[in-house]
């Protein structure tokens, strides 16, 4: 989508980046962050150092591509501008549909999330595409500044949990009663017994990708085969029969 909108990517860290990529990256105009928690540090050192500035931005959900791709446009010219609003309206049925297809199935569902990484904020707004509401996020080994950028996605009320046991999350489970619970390998088993619908959110691990728009119609359809499963009516926690 970057290259879409006339950007050039020089270097990506880290997974697919190169040496001779990494020796250019001092001769960037701008440093996008998609992980916050992994890739700050060298940001803000690039800044410090070469003068580089830095945006965190969010590919999950069609209004939060939409929200960053405008974002990221504005630190360019007016035709890096023009393309952005071309590229969103050029994905904008395709995201209509996903919506569409999948929202009269998952409205009104509370989530609750436990996820690595960006995700305990990142992907709020992709649920929230769907009609879907997040009732409690939280990370494991979350900074202070990450909570505050959470606060800028959650509704009042969201339940925020920092570095939960496993016995805690249960707990909250209990109290909250969520429609799914979407965390990582860890929790997966514990949850499927209590017959709580459970979607394994390192995506990359059983489906995905979530980002992106062609993403996103993943993420809807993994979230639908996690809910509707007829499964969970036949499910029954062995402390319950």
């Amino acid at each position: 989508m970057l290259e879409e909108i006339g950007l050039r990517v020089v270097t990506q860290f880290s997974g697919d980046g190169t040496w001779n990529e990494v020796l250019l990256s001092t001769q960037v105009k701008l440093n996008l962050i998609h992980c916050y928690r992994s890739m700050n540090y060298i940001c803000r050192h690039m800044e410090e150092t070469y003068g580089i500035p830095w945006l965190e931005f969010n590919f999950f959900g069609p209004t939060h591509i939409a929200e960053s791709l405008r974002a990221i446009a504005r630190r360019f010219d007016e035709t890096i501008q023009a393309k952005a609003e071309a590229v969103i309206a050029r994905y904008q049925s395709q995201s209509e549909a996903v919506i569409a297809k999948y929202r009269p199935r998952l409205e009104g569902k509370r989530v609750m999330l436990m996820v690595g990484g960006l995700r305990p904020r990142h992907v709020i707004p992709a649920f929230r595409d769907l009609g879907m509401e997040v009732i409690g996020t939280g990370y494991e080994f979350g900074h202070g500044d990450d909570y505050k950028r959470t606060t800028e996605y959650i509704d009042d009320g969201t339940l925020i949990y920092d570095d939960v046991s496993g016995y805690e999350f249960e707990e909250f489970a209990k109290k909250l009663k969520p429609d799914l619970i979407a965390a990582g390998i860890k929790e997966k088993y514990v949850f499927q017994k209590m017959a709580l619908p459970f979607r394994q959110m390192h995506s990359w691990d059983y489906s995905g990708p979530y980002h992106g728009y062609d993403g996103f119609a993943v993420f809807a359809r993994d979230m639908d085969l996690a809910l509707n499963s007829p499964t969970w009516g036949l499910v029954q926690a062995p402390w319950k029969s």
